[in-house]
């Protein structure tokens, strides 16, 4: 029944587009966990403005959505979610380069370490030297 419903929605209907969530590239994560590619692959808590940065760069139709992954029990609970576009309405590949979800999250994982903000990240202001003149009570 839900798959009939599904096959009359066309390629293009945002609830067709794969979704990808950051949980499926973090090495830090186990496969009960939800990780879907092997740990040497992965990438380091990558976060879903990386993977759409990545995809949207590619050509994919991408959209966030502020869903939760539902099998992160962590207190944190890091939320995003990304969609992905992979065929257009005639059934053709948007990107025949990559056609299939296991080859995207590969790609992916493959270009988030490459990114500016993770090869040259922001440092924090630094605070004044210690020493200098001290303040207290005179004598």
């Amino acid at each position: 029944m839900a798959s009939d419903y599904i096959q009359k929605r066309n390629h293009s209907d945002k609830e067709r587009w794969t979704c990808i969530y950051p949980t499926y590239i973090n090495n830090k994560k186990t496969i009960a966990e939800g990780r879907r590619i092997s740990t040497s692959k992965g990438v380091e808590n990558p976060t879903f403005a990386e993977i759409r940065d990545v995809l949207s760069a590619t050509g994919f139709n991408v959209i966030v959505e502020n869903k939760a992954y539902p099998r992160d029990k962590s207190k944190e609970l890091v939320r995003g979610r990304v969609r992905v576009q992979f065929r257009k309405d005639d059934g053709t590949l948007v990107n025949p380069s990559y056609p299939s979800r296991d080859s995207l999250l590969h790609f992916a994982a493959e270009m988030i370490p490459k990114l500016k903000s993770r090869t040259n990240p922001v440092s924090a202001p630094q605070q004044a030297a210690p020493g200098g003149k001290k303040k207290g009570k005179k004598k």
